[in-house]
């Protein structure tokens, strides 16, 4: 299943269209959170269609406030090969503020009096449907819920400075995520998920999950051995080589970024002063 958020409420893709539903619920994670799935939506009653070339102004975060929300700092080989990092034996773990969370077409503000080096990150963003606790890794993909699109935005200049993930990416509109979930069912191969990322129209990162040091399923396995995943809670996975500190190149006021996750609508995000 394919579901929005709209300013009307929750919506599915279907027909060219966003088919806004009487549901009661106020976003695609308290129906996560409720009942493990967006299955719920799928009889529920369409009262508004809007057509999906029309529908940008209307749409926003579909996972406004996670219960929690997960980042890797390095698990794909080409951005190690990049950097020239060792590839890691654990993945380098980190939280980020729920607060940094914004919806698709943002106007994201720099911080100017923190960083000079705003960077983006094109990640697929995972949304846990089961409760994970010391999971094998062979029940890790049955417990996701769906997947979106995030834009990992991070102050380099700040993780350098402080040596901490935390405030180098939980500025205000820090995390742009949607602009729509897919539900797991949808997706053939989770080490086959199409990640790629435009800035001004130029591309910049174009990869997939089967270049991951950690796939989705191990990951989660390795969070869960220390800390319970909960429906509800955010993964972001990572992100390829082709960031602005692999080019030497940050972001400025005036910039669109858009990420593109394959089976999910664009995440596109306004830089501005």
């Amino acid at each position: 299943m394919h579901i929005v958020m709209t300013s009307a409420g929750l919506g599915r893709i279907e027909d060219g269209a966003v088919a806004v539903l009487d549901a009661p619920y106020p976003d695609a994670a308290a129906v996560i959170e409720a009942t493990g799935s967006l299955d719920a939506l799928a009889g529920a009653r369409v009262v508004r269609r809007i057509p999906l070339d029309d529908a940008a102004p209307e749409l926003r975060a579909p996972v406004p406030r996670p219960r929690a929300l997960w980042g890797v700092g390095l698990n794909y080989h080409s951005k190690a090969e990049r950097t020239g990092r060792p590839i890691p034996d654990e993945p380098v773990l980190y939280l980020a503020a729920p607060a940094s969370v914004c919806g698709p077409g943002a106007g994201v503000r720099i911080p100017a009096a923190q960083t000079a080096e705003m960077d983006y990150e094109a990640e697929i963003a995972v949304v846990i449907g089961r409760t994970l606790d010391r999971a094998a890794e062979r029940e890790c993909w049955p417990a996701v819920a769906a997947v979106t699109a995030a834009n990992d935005l991070t102050a380099r200049d700040v993780m350098r400075r402080t040596a901490a993930p935390v405030l180098a990416k939980s500025f205000p509109g820090f995390t742009p995520l949607g602009a729509s979930l897919l539900g797991r069912d949808g997706i053939a191969d989770p080490d086959a998920i199409g990640v790629r990322c435009r800035v001004g129209g130029e591309p910049r990162q174009d990869s997939s999950s089967a270049d991951m040091i950690f796939p989705i399923p191990e990951l989660l396995a390795r969070i869960s051995r220390y800390a319970a995943l909960r429906p509800g809670d955010v993964v972001l996975t990572g992100t390829p080589a082709g960031t602005g500190q692999d080019r030497g190149d940050f972001l400025r006021p005036g910039d669109t970024v858009r990420v593109e996750i394959d089976g999910v609508l664009p995440l596109t995000t306004r830089i501005r002063t």
